[in-house]
C-alpha cells in the first residue's frame, strides 16, 4: 500500500500551534510569527516584511535593534549584567543622575516593568501622605481616572473599569476613587483631607490615544498644588519623545510631582522602569521599605543611560512632531470615508472606525495583509505608534494602507 505524502505545515502554523498549546492564553495575537527586526520594520518566519506600527506599545521608540543601543548593551553584557543591590555597581549612579536631570528632579527609584513602577508610585504616595502630609494611618486615598490603564497587578486593576481586567480577580484593594478622565471639577469634588495623590495618564494610550481637554494638565497642577496633593503622571507610554516632547506633560508646560517611566527607557532591549521625584517625596523610601532584585542592575542602567543621552539630542522629539503632523494630515483626510474620529499627538494616533463599518480587529487583519502591524482596542478603535525612526515613506505607506482597508475592506 502506498502511503500518500504529507505536506509539512507552514512554519507559521507550527509556531502558532506550539505557542497556543504551551503558553497561557492571556493575549490574542494576529496570525503572524515575527523572527527579526530592523528599525521600523520586522520580518516574519516566512520572510514577509511588515511596518511595525505598534512599536511594543512605545517600548521600541528607537526602533528594533537600534545600533547605538545594541553597542552599549553589548559592551555591558561583556562586563557585568547583574549584582545584588546589597552592593554598588558602576552604572547605576550615572543612569540615575542622567534620568534625574532629564526630569529636573532629585532622585530616581529604578524598577523593571511599568506595572512595578506604578505600584512603587502608589506606595511612595501613601507613605508620603502619612510621613509628610500627616494624614492618619491606613487612610490614604488616591484619585484615578475612568478608562485608565496602569497595569494588571491586583492593586492596579482595583481602580480599572475594564471588565476583562477585573473579572474574577477580586477582592480589590481599597483606597482609590475614580472620576471621568479630563474632568477637573469631578476631581475637585472627591478631594478629601486624606487624598494623597492624583494618578493619571497625560494621554490614555490603551484607551485609544485619548487626549484630555486643553488646559486640563495645567489646571490639575494648580489643584494638586493648592490641596497639597501629589500629581503623579504615568508617562510609561506617552513619555520619552513619543508625543513630540520629552514628556506629554510638556505640551502644557507642566511638571508633575512624580514621573512614572518605563517601556522606551529600556530601548526595546530589556525591561527598565523608574519613579522619578524630588527628595522630599522619594526620601520616604528607606532601606528595606522597597526593593527589586533586578531594579537598577548594571545592564539596565547602561541601556537606560544611553536612552537618556539619545533623548537629550532632541532628535527623536523633533521626528515625532514632524512625522506626526504628516500622519495627522493623512489620517484626517479619511474622516467620513471609513473613519469617524482621528486623535494624534506626536507620532501616536488613535482612529475610530465608523459605526457598523468593521471592527478594529478586522481593520488590523486588513492592515496585516497589506504589510502593516497595528493593534485594536475597545472594539472599533485602532492605535498606531510607529518607531520614531520611521521615514516619511513609512508614514505614507501606513496612511495608504489604512485608506485601502477602510475604503475596500
Amino acid at each position: 500500500m502506498t502511503i500518500p505524502a504529507t505536506t509539512p505545515a507552514p512554519a507559521t502554523d507550527v509556531h502558532i500551534a506550539r505557542t497556543e498549546q504551551f503558553a497561557a492564553h492571556n493575549y490574542h495575537p494576529l496570525p503572524v510569527v515575527l523572527s527579526s527586526g530592523d528599525g521600523a520594520w520586522v520580518t516574519d518566519i516566512e520572510g514577509r516584511r511588515y511596518l511595525d506600527c505598534l512599536a511594543g506599545y512605545s517600548a521600541l521608540n528607537f526602533g528594533h535593534r537600534n545600533p547605538r543601543l545594541l553597542r552599549r548593551a553589548t559592551e555591558q553584557l561583556n562586563r557585568l549584567t547583574l549584582t545584588s543591590r546589597a552592593f554598588y555597581n558602576d552604572q547605576l549612579g550615572g543612569f540615575a543622575e542622567a534620568l534625574a536631570r532629564l526630569c529636573h528632579k532629585d532622585l530616581v527609584l529604578p524598577m523593571n516593568s511599568g506595572a512595578e513602577a506604578v505600584e512603587t508610585a502608589i506606595k511612595v504616595s501613601r507613605k508620603w501622605g502619612y510621613e509628610v502630609k500627616g494624614i492618619p494611618a491606613d487612610s490614604a486615598r488616591i484619585i484615578t481616572m475612568h478608562g485608565n490603564f496602569h497595569g494588571r497587578t491586583t492593586t492596579i486593576v482595583s481602580f480599572s473599569d475594564d471588565d476583562t481586567a477585573t473579572g474574577g480577580f477580586g477582592p480589590f484593594a481599597p483606597g482609590f476613587v475614580s472620576v471621568p478622565y479630563g474632568d477637573i471639577e469631578a476631581i475637585q469634588q472627591v478631594i478629601s483631607p486624606n487624598t494623597v495623590a492624583v494618578l493619571f495618564e497625560p494621554i490614555q494610550g490603551e484607551g485609544g490615544v485619548v487626549i484630555p481637554p486643553p488646559g486640563f494638565l495645567s489646571r490639575l497642577r494648580e489643584v494638586c498644588t493648592r490641596n497639597n496633593i501629589l500629581m503623579v503622571a504615568d508617562e510609561i507610554q506617552s513619555g520619552l519623545a513619543r508625543t513630540g516632547k520629552t514628556f506629554a506633560c510638556d505640551h502644557e508646560g507642566v511638571v508633575p510631582d512624580i514621573y512614572i517611566l518605563g517601556k522606551a527607557l529600556g530601548g526595546g532591549i530589556l525591561p527598565v522602569s523608574a519613579v522619578v521625584a524630588d527628595s522630599d517625596i522619594l526620601g520616604v523610601v528607606t532601606p528595606g521599605t522597597h526593593g527589586s532584585t533586578f531594579g537598577g542592575n548594571p545592564l539596565a542602567s547602561a541601556v537606560g543611560a544611553e536612552v537618556v543621552a539619545m533623548l537629550q539630542t532632541g532628535e527623536y522629539q523633533a521626528r515625532a512632531h514632524e512625522f506626526g503632523e504628516r500622519l495627522r494630515a493623512g489620517l484626517g483626510g479619511l474622516i467620513g470615508s471609513g473613519l469617524s474620529e482621528v486623535r494624534v499627538r506626536g507620532l501616536w494616533a488613535g482612529v475610530d472606525i465608523a459605526p457598523g463599518h468593521m471592527t478594529g480587529r478586522d481593520a488590523c487583519a486588513g492592515l496585516l495583509a497589506r504589510g502593516v502591524l497595528a493593534k485594536d482596542t475597545h472594539g472599533s478603535t485602532v492605535r498606531f505608534a510607529p518607531p520614531l525612526v520611521a521615514s516619511e515613506a513609512d508614514i505614507d505607506l501606513l496612511v495608504n494602507a489604512v485608506s485601502e482597508v477602510v475604503r475596500n475592506g
